[in-house]
């Protein structure tokens, strides 16, 4: 592809030798001169003097030298991701039914459906347009797979289950599995019924080995747009809201409410009935207590969460505790020196 084919497809406008080809992506460092890479910050940009890239993306207001050849983007990083799809597109499965899967009875299935080998869909399932099941799945009885999605090998959904239009689900990953919910009676748990329903908004992806269960009672929800990394557990009746993103071993106990766009690092534990508010900030390895509320554009951290400000002045209180050690030593060593003396 040339510099100027890119530029166009991107809806960018170029500098230097639009002839340039180019066959792929790489990072600022290890680029070569058939590659594209990205100018995403100050750091790369102090980087992309020394870089043997054939091309950048760079932002509008870059000032690159004379001799680059250059495709100006308002978003080079989101530029480059677009960039990757076009030089590695996603391999496109043919559609049709392997001999091996099962199909139960009145499915409804869309146009072009692939189904993979042993994939298993149960009675009265609705399977939408261009959707794939891969290799080894189980989709449970009156689930409904919207347009376009795509569940990779090994994905298990259980029965009334909705999962929306373009959403992903990748390998290992289980949706709809019962809540943890148990009572105590004469000193012996009993499992609480988990008849509840799991519903999955448009253009989700859940990550592998990812678990999203049922509602006890009601719905357990997950709004458009939000993506979960590997590894993440949503508890029963939770409620995820739209474009929400969660990073790798992330726990949700039930009844927790995640508002639009919050972002939640990795390895965060957040309590019963917790409310994450819109757009606030969850720092990887903090803890939300129960029923905690995180309002809304908030950044915390730590066990338990607090302000960023307040968790950092922590942070730097117990940094400075072996040095209070040794004066508080030394003022009792003076003291009793004078108790002594007198």
């Amino acid at each position: 592809m040339r510099v100027r084919e890119l530029a166009e497809w991107l809806g960018a406008t170029f500098e230097g030798d639009g002839e340039k080809e180019v066959t792929g992506v790489a990072a600022l460092e290890t680029a070569g001169a058939l590659d594209v890479a990205f100018v995403g910050n100050r750091k790369a940009a102090a980087q992309a003097e020394s870089s043997a890239a054939g091309c950048l993306l760079v932002p509008s207001e870059w000032p690159s030298p004379s001799y680059r050849t250059v495709i100006r983007v308002p978003e080079p990083r989101t530029a480059f991701a677009r960039a990757m799809s076009r030089f590695y597109p996603t391999a496109e499965l043919k559609p049709g039914i392997h001999p091996t899967a099962v199909i139960g009875k009145d499915v409804e299935m869309g146009a072009l459906v692939y189904v993979g080998p042993h994939a298993v869909v149960g009675d009265t399932t609705r399977i939408g347009v261009a959707s794939s099941i891969g290799a080894g799945c189980y989709v449970g009885k009156r689930v409904a797979l919207g347009e376009g999605c795509m569940l990779h090998p090994n994905v298990t959904v259980y029965d009334n289950v909705d999962i929306g239009r373009g959403t992903i689900v990748h390998s290992g990953a289980v949706i709809g599995a019962d809540g943890f919910g148990y009572v105590m009676d004469r000193e012996r748990w009993h499992k609480f019924p988990q008849v509840g329903r799991v519903e999955i908004g448009d253009f989700v992806e859940i990550g592998a080995n990812s678990c999203v269960d049922r509602a006890a009672l009601g719905v357990t929800s997950i709004g458009e747009g939000t993506k979960l990394d590997n590894m993440v557990h949503v508890g029963h009746n939770c409620r995820i809201g739209r474009h929400v993103v969660v990073a790798a071993q992330t726990g949700f106990s039930g009844q927790v409410v995640v508002e639009d766009y919050a972002v939640i690092g990795g390895q965060v534990g957040i309590g019963d009935k917790a409310r994450v508010e819109a757009r606030a900030v969850l720092g990887s390895g903090c803890g939300v207590l129960t029923s905690k509320i995180v309002r809304s554009g908030e950044t915390v951290w730590g066990t338990p969460a607090r302000p960023l400000k307040q968790h950092l002045e922590q942070l730097a209180n117990l940094a400075r505790l072996p040095e209070l050690r040794r004066e508080v030593v030394e003022l009792k060593r003076r003291l009793a020196e004078l108790e002594r003396r007198a």
